[in-house]
């Protein structure tokens, strides 16, 4: 992934994930060091909103990626909750990145966030979910609910998700090859995994205004555009262009803070 897709909040930042991405099992360490300037975006965007020196967080959903580890890596106390069920996760190579994320000082909770989460009330400064959400097959309502109550007075809710009408999809699902996703990916597999309701910036709102979070902010970021391989030498000047119609753009994000 071309490195001028995003802005470097900070080169230490970038070395350290990059670093980090290393440290991961052989198998995995690649697809880490693509995922650089994504978990740069995450991470900066966090540390800009909380504006702390060690903010206390916790992210729904994440996995083993970079963005638990290289949070607890610059300084914050990180919790980490997911149900670690898909194939990756279940991994001999995933179980041992989660080792290196409990390393770093990482509180693993596995859980089914969709059955209730186990987090403290007014305790955290932010918490985050990226790519998640359009994998549950049951309304968050309730959870994010908790997740607000979880929050300390001020602190910032963080939602990132692929966006189901991106530009690339407008174009292309009119042509007919818009297709969700692949029908093995549904038909073949006993469990599910894959995307169950990808969400639109309308729908960004819609639930943070149920949360009752106040300054609202939606913007967009289109990481999943360098994910093709015909795309990486155009996308940098693609992504700047589209920031500004967070709409159109393949990944969008909804902020918002407790009051």
């Amino acid at each position: 992934m071309a490195q001028t897709a995003v802005t470097r909040p900070s080169d230490s930042l970038w070395e350290t994930l990059q670093a980090l991405a290393k440290r991961y099992p052989e198998s995995l360490v690649e697809e880490q060091l693509r995922d650089v300037p994504r978990m740069v975006f995450h991470i900066g965007l966090v540390k800009q909103l909380v504006g702390l020196e060690t903010p206390v967080i916790a992210d729904i959903g994440g996995g083993i990626g970079l963005f638990s580890p290289g949070c607890a890596a610059v300084g914050m106390k990180v919790t980490l909750v997911d149900d670690f069920s898909d194939s990756v996760n279940q991994s001999e190579p995933g179980a041992r990145a989660l080792s290196l994320h409990r390393e770093l000082g990482v509180l693993v909770e596995s859980q089914d966030v969709m059955k209730g989460l186990l987090l403290p009330s007014n305790h955290f400064d932010a918490i985050t979910t990226f790519d998640s959400m359009e994998h549950w097959h049951h309304s968050p309502k309730k959870m994010f609910h908790e997740l607000v109550d979880s929050l300390r007075t001020g602190g910032w809710f963080l939602l990132g998700v692929p966006n189901c009408v991106n530009l690339r999809k407008r174009i292309t699902v009119p042509l007919g090859i818009g297709k969700w996703s692949p029908m093995s990916v549904w038909y073949e597999a006993e469990v599910f995994r894959g995307h169950v309701r990808e969400p639109d910036v309308d729908d960004l709102r819609y639930i943070a205004t149920d949360m009752g979070l106040k300054e609202i902010r939606v913007f967009g970021r289109n990481w999943l555009g360098y994910a093709r391989p015909g795309m990486r030498g155009i996308m940098p000047a693609i992504d700047v262009m589209l920031r500004q119609w967070p709409s159109l753009c393949s990944d969008i994000y909804v902020a918002g803070r407790k009051e």
